[in-house]
């Protein structure tokens, strides 16, 4: 679990990103980008991969010989090499490199400044890697864009002691790859996700499966889907998710209430 780090009130921090790029055919020269590496000047190291099936369902649409395996190893892999001390975590990084496959490299490095490491990751990760809109003019739905609304909103509400990226193996079977968006603790533990109705409702199934699971080691943990809209009554998919959330409690925000829920979120937690 990571706590939100953002710069002090008014100032920038100068961070440095690179994007891991996908190269099914070295001779043809073109990639897909896959994640984004970003960096605080060695104190701070964190890597966002592809992790939805919709975005590797995407990926072999473009490329129908994915290596799906050597994709999903690598979340494991910088997950135990990151977080060690600065020297060791840049040797790795230095020396990854030379042993990643042919298939896989990383970009040049770029600077950014940014006031928030976690926004600045999750806005890279929007504008590099995600999977654009299909059509212009049509609203966003994806998890990365409520997510990417969501850490906005939280940082100019100034929303504290907020946790990211919360594992959720421990609860349920080892190696699950699932992380909770956010967390929090006021007395009872909460759990917040964002969750795009108008997509695969296996999301909002994973989600129903994790809190049962959490649940019956802490009974009186919250949990709150965020949601790109308002639940349509007469669409059948969105009731399905609504019942499905009613039966866990899982309560729901849409993005048009989300600036009130944030502000008393806020309250709660100060």
């Amino acid at each position: 679990m990571s706590a939100t780090k953002t710069a002090k009130d008014g100032e920038a921090m100068l961070l440095t990103y690179r994007t891991l790029r996908y190269i099914p055919n070295l001779i043809r020269d073109e990639w897909v980008n896959i994640g984004v590496l970003l960096e605080d000047a060695g104190v701070r190291r964190a890597i966002r991969l592809i992790e939805e099936d919709s975005e590797f369902a995407r990926l072999r649409r473009l490329h129908p010989g994915t290596d799906d395996a050597l994709l999903r190893s690598l979340a494991g892999e910088f997950e135990a090499q990151l977080p060690r001390p600065g020297e060791a975590a840049a040797e790795y990084l230095e020396k990854l490199e030379q042993t990643l496959s042919n298939a896989v490299q990383f970009s040049p490095v770029k600077a950014v400044m940014a006031e928030d490491f976690d926004a600045e990751l999750d806005r890279l990760y929007h504008d590099h890697v995600a999977p654009p809109p299909r059509t212009r003019g049509i609203v966003e739905s994806t998890r990365g864009w409520i997510r990417a609304r969501l850490n906005d909103v939280f940082r100019r509400r100034r929303v504290p002691r907020l946790e990211r990226n919360i594992r959720v193996e421990e609860f349920t079977q080892p190696g699950d790859p699932l992380r909770l968006d956010y967390g929090y603790t006021n007395g009872a533990r909460g759990y917040l996700q964002a969750v795009a109705l108008g997509r695969d409702t296996a999301q909002a199934k994973v989600l129903a499966y994790t809190a049962e699971r959490i649940r019956a080691r802490i009974p009186d943990a919250e949990f709150t889907a965020i949601t790109e809209t308002e639940a349509a009554r007469e669409n059948a998919r969105h009731q399905f998710v609504v019942s499905l959330f009613g039966e866990q409690h899982i309560d729901i925000v849409p993005l048009n209430r989300v600036e009130k829920f944030a502000e008393d979120l806020r309250l709660r937690l100060q």
